[in-house]
């Protein structure tokens, strides 16, 4: 995991000279927090600093597939301690990495709504709602993780004071108080496109999702609309012994491992699969796939494996062409206009194979053979064994 130490420094920029301006940067930089680029970062590893902007303490991710609009900011919360009160112009939703806490959130006709959080809670606050962030342990400190729309609206207002101080209130996006209680309202459609409205998810692990077979074997998920936001959230489930789809899509898609253990396969459209990216993940990790490299993710463990995905562009609200059509060819055939998704049949070889070994390496029977002929595949994982490639399972 790679870590920039930014030390509050401009990298000898001079300051007099307005090309190539990057507000975000700029801010990030003066933030004297540590700052983490890579392809995935383990954020419960990640050290925090005293942070001027929450008065708690703080890091930020800022992952290679991050893309303009969207970074992550890691707050940590010490026993008994709180942010300041806080509001501003750019929209986060929050997944809570560990330890208890509560949230109060002030709407624009002055009433409170208070909501407890703990691990695997998913939450949002309307945009520009004054609210406050408490840890309720006396002795353990509380750490989350934030994915925000700041690099896009400060590169787009380059104006501070509008911001972080703006009083203007959106009235239209705080919903009702049972938005902030755990509940929310349920907008069926086909599959993979079914909706829940919400600011607060308290167990993202338990949260029931829907079946999206076209996803892949067993796979479920659910859309959520998020304080009324123009940033996306949703959840996917692969039960044990399966994986999901290959697809590919635009930058920004920055992906929460919740529950059980999986990996992902990366590749451009003509590599070679010696040149294809690998990574594992367990809750307390975060990646993002580059723009339109394709990916999978796949179950290796012995338990359904949860994830959720944050985004800029909402089912809502997807701001952009690409992401419109994105949402609209998710489970659609890349061969196909319109589709970005990859069937079974045309993965490479590699991608079945290395979910193979690891189903071998935990004794777990695979669920995919109703979909592709893994005898090749077998054939190949007991070359590996007597070569000494792979070690037969005990």
């Amino acid at each position: 995991m790679a870590t920039i130490d930014t030390a509050g420094e401009t990298a000898g920029k001079d300051t007099d000279d307005r090309f190539l301006v990057n507000p975000y940067n700029d801010w990030a930089q003066a933030q004297n927090i540590p700052i983490y680029e890579d392809f995935g970062v383990d954020m419960l590893a990640c050290e925090t600093a005293p942070w001027g902007f929450t008065e708690a303490k703080g890091a930020l991710v800022h992952l290679h597939g991050r893309g303009d609009y969207v970074s992550v900011f890691v707050h940590e919360i010490p026993p008994g301690g709180k942010t300041r009160p806080m509001g501003h112009c750019f929209e986060e939703i929050f997944y809570v990495l560990e330890g208890h806490g509560a949230t109060t959130v002030t709407a624009s006709d002055g009433a409170k709504h208070s909501f407890e959080w703990g691990p695997k809670s998913l939450f949002s606050v309307p945009l520009n709602s004054p609210y406050q962030i408490f840890n309720t342990s006396g002795q353990e400190p509380a750490k989350l993780s934030s994915t925000t729309n700041l690099p896009m609206v400060l590169k787009l207002f380059h104006n501070d004071e509008f911001v972080f101080d703006n009083p203007f209130r959106f009235a239209d996006r705080e919903g009702p108080d049972l938005f902030y209680q755990g509940d929310g309202e349920l907008t069926p459609r086909q599959p993979g496109r079914h909706t829940w409205e919400t600011n607060f998810i308290a167990d993202l692990e338990r949260f029931e999702l829907k079946e999206w077979e076209a996803r892949g074997k067993g796979c479920s998920n659910m859309m959520m609309i998020m304080a009324d936001g123009t940033m996306h959230a949703h959840a996917s489930e692969m039960p044990v012994g399966t994986y999901k789809k290959g697809h590919r899509h635009g930058p920004d898609f920055h992906v929460f491992s919740v529950r059980g253990e999986g990996f992902s396969i990366f590749w451009y459209e003509g590599d070679a699969e010696d040149d294809f990216v690998r990574f594992d993940w367990k809750h307390g990790w975060v990646f993002a796939p580059p723009d339109q490299m394709f990916h999978l993710h796949f179950n290796k463990g012995r338990e359904p494996c949860r994830y959720a995905a944050t985004a800029f562009g909402s089912l809502r609200y997807p701001f952009s062409d690409i992401k419109e059509a994105g949402y609209r060819g998710n489970d659609i055939s890349y061969k196909e206009a319109g589709g970005f998704q990859m069937e079974y049949p045309d993965l490479p070889f590699r991608c079945h194979l290395e979910f193979l070994i690891e189903c071998e390496k935990i004794g777990v029977k695979s669920q995919m053979g109703e979909y592709i002929d893994e005898a090749p595949y077998y054939e190949a994982i007991e070359k590996l064994k007597r070569d000494g490639g792979l070690k037969k399972s005990a």
